[in-house]
């Protein structure tokens, strides 16, 4: 493990990839740590969504059925406000991508050195978790969505149609104003694809900063002295208020990323 604090947070934040990252946009570094427990999340999330439907029953609902029903409702009266269309894989397209991320942003409560410290019993220097503080991570949900908003507009519009629209929306059809309307289109596509990956990256890159900076606390112990009293109490009572307070970011990153794939593929519908 680092010795230094600087260290130690960067020692946290090297993936498990490939090469050595050299540019902010590099084709040749996989992370493996991103893929895995991305994978491993979203395996969790339908197996649990897989159960919660094979064990429902007409009658007096458990507990675990309950909060299911509770959640599926939620995201079907959603889905019903926002996208005014067929809906049979919509709905349940939300529910998936709300469980997957709400499970991969939990991982962050974790504490920072579980599983680094089980990686290095195996010879694995390098491990970080959180697939959603990876910006490859959520730039890749992201994309997943910039394809379902294509996909629906050609469906919905038909490929003339979307095409028409990508060219005469929204100044008019006039020829010389085409190329400025599929310029500003373009934009837009961009626009919302980077700015949906950004806003979770961003949320849960700070929140996993906070806890490395929190743990860092507790490395002050160096007997029983007033700096290593305080390192130890610091580092309960911050992440004790820290951990209940991104509770509520975990869950409120994966409704915000729900809603706004409801919202664009909503728009997908719609014609300027």
């Amino acid at each position: 493990m680092a010795g230094s604090a600087t260290e130690y947070i960067q020692h946290h934040l090297t993936h498990l990839s490939t090469v050595k990252q050299q540019s902010i946009v590099d084709f040749s570094v996989f992370n493996f740590d991103t893929a895995v427990f991305s994978i491993l999340m979203m395996a969790l999330a339908l197996g649990l969504l897989y159960m919660a439907a094979r064990k429902a029953t007409p009658g007096v609902p458990g507990k675990f059925q309950c909060a299911v029903e509770m959640l599926v409702d939620m995201v079907s009266e959603q889905a019903k406000s926002i996208v005014h269309g067929d809906r049979t894989f919509i709905a349940p397209l939300a529910l998936t991508v709300f469980v997957w991320v709400a499970f991969m942003n939990a991982i962050d409560l974790i504490p920072v050195d579980l599983f680094p410290s089980i990686a290095s019993a195996f010879g694995i220097h390098y491990l970080r978790p959180l697939p959603t503080a990876d910006l490859n991570g959520s730039l890749g949900i992201a994309c997943g969505v910039l394809i379902l908003m294509i996909y629906y507009g050609i469906k919905v519009k038909g490929l003339k149609g979307f095409n028409k629209e990508l060219f005469t929306a929204p100044f008019g059809n006039h020829p010389l104003l085409w190329p400025f309307n599929f310029l500003l289109n373009l934009i837009e596509y961009l626009a919302k694809t980077v700015s949906l990956g950004m806003r979770l990256f961003g949320n849960m890159y700070a929140g996993e900063l906070v806890f490395f900076l929190i743990a860092l606390l507790g490395g002050l112990w160096a007997g029983f002295d007033g700096l290593s009293i305080f390192g130890v109490v610091g580092h309960f009572v911050a992440g004790l208020c820290w951990l209940l307070f991104h509770i509520l970011i975990v869950l409120l990153q994966a409704f915000i990323m729900m809603m706004l794939t409801l919202v664009y593929i909503g728009q997908a519908h719609e014609g300027h």
